[in-house]
């Protein structure tokens, strides 16, 4: 199998020749290379220039030898479209300066065709699958809408999300009328990449581990249910789950149709896939901190994951968040090696991906 089969049969939960590998925040971060950039241009620059764009999402191919390219993007840049102004600060994340509190504000917000809202994401969509020759996957993806409505009603990162939680539980009316309008910008702007190249699309829903479960089961669910339905109505690309410490949400991540949920570091891969159940592939879930150790502590932490997913069918091997700027691109590389040569198998006769 190359890489594109690989990481498209374990997606959908069929055998492989050996365990697909990448790493969520992979194009950059950690590379010289991309620090090099970063001191000419800002994110946003890197993200709206096409070429630079495709640059920085191609680096951790070769670098690493993973299965799949995740396009060098941020969760905020539908907001262009919807006409909501925003920064990146950095070191503290998307900044708003004039948040969205009140009905006025959320009526205001756009539904615009995302390939006018920005171009030059698709444009570098298209560079990047040119480059990858059919030989490497490439993933798009998306801030999922209570992620992207709690920095969008914060103004910036929070900790207690009392602005964004209050809208939902005081307003519930103005609360489904944001809800409705990110679910229509969502699958527009997912369907956009997949018609631009995108082979895979994760949902980042970064902050939905601070809900309830029965404030995600009514005021969320039904929204991320629509958006996985209207997608897959018009594309058979399998689409990824991901929110951070959210194990009580897991009963319900298995009922959102997804084809993949993937898994923090805090519970362990087996456990978690136990109660989301067998029909569902998983990716994850090494701490992105072990790989901060010599490679001998980081291939002890790999095992106990691959021991965990049991060679199962449907195994996605990722960290369990994102990369951190100090890891060693080294030992990314020989991670991904590990992975590849630890789990190589044959695949039976006449299995093809999808």
């Amino acid at each position: 199998m190359n890489s594109v089969e690989r990481f498209l049969a374990a997606a959908h939960r069929q055998p492989v020749d050996a365990t697909p590998v990448w790493y969520m925040r992979q194009a950059g971060r950690c590379l010289q290379q991309y620090r090099d950039l970063r001191e000419k241009y800002d994110i946003l620059t890197i993200t709206r220039t096409p070429e630079l764009c495709a640059k920085v999402t191609l680096m951790p191919v070769d670098e690493f030898g993973v299965d799949a390219a995740v396009m060098y993007a941020d969760i905020m840049l539908p907001l262009f479209g919807m006409d909501v102004p925003f920064s990146i600060d950095p070191g503290l994340g998307p900044i708003i300066a004039q948040p969205l509190r009140n009905a006025p504000a959320v009526a205001a917000l756009r539904i615009v065709d995302p390939r006018e809202a920005t171009p030059d994401l698709f444009e570098a969509i298209r560079m990047v699958r040119k480059e990858l020759e059919g030989k490497t996957a490439l993933v798009g993806f998306a801030g999922a809408p209570f992620t992207l409505a709690s920095y969008m009603i914060e103004g910036r990162p929070s900790r207690d999300y009392a602005n964004t939680k209050q809208m939902m539980y005081a307003e519930p009316a103005l609360w489904k009328q944001l809800m409705d309008t990110l679910e229509e910008v969502t699958v527009k702007y997912l369907l956009a990449q997949v018609e631009a190249g995108a082979q895979l699309l994760q949902l980042f829903d970064s902050w939905a581990g601070a809900l309830t479960r029965d404030a995600f089961s009514m005021q969320v669910l039904p929204t991320l249910k629509a958006i996985v339905r209207r997608v897959k109505e018009q594309s058979q690309v399998p689409i990824t789950y991901f929110a951070t410490d959210s194990s009580h949400l897991y009963p319900l991540f298995s009922t959102l149709g997804v084809d993949v949920v993937s898994i923090d570091w805090r519970t362990p891969l087996d456990e978690a896939w136990t109660v989301l159940g067998s029909e569902l592939a998983v990716q994850g879930n090494l701490d992105p901190a072990a790989v901060l150790a010599p490679f001998e502590s980081v291939r002890h932490e790999a095992q106990r994951v691959l021991d965990r997913a049991g060679s199962r069918p449907g195994h996605i091997f990722n960290l369990g968040h994102g990369v951190l700027p100090m890891t060693d691109p080294a030992i990314l590389r020989e991670l991904a090696s590990y992975v590849h040569e630890t789990t190589r198998r044959a695949v039976p006769e006449g299995v093809q991906a999808r």
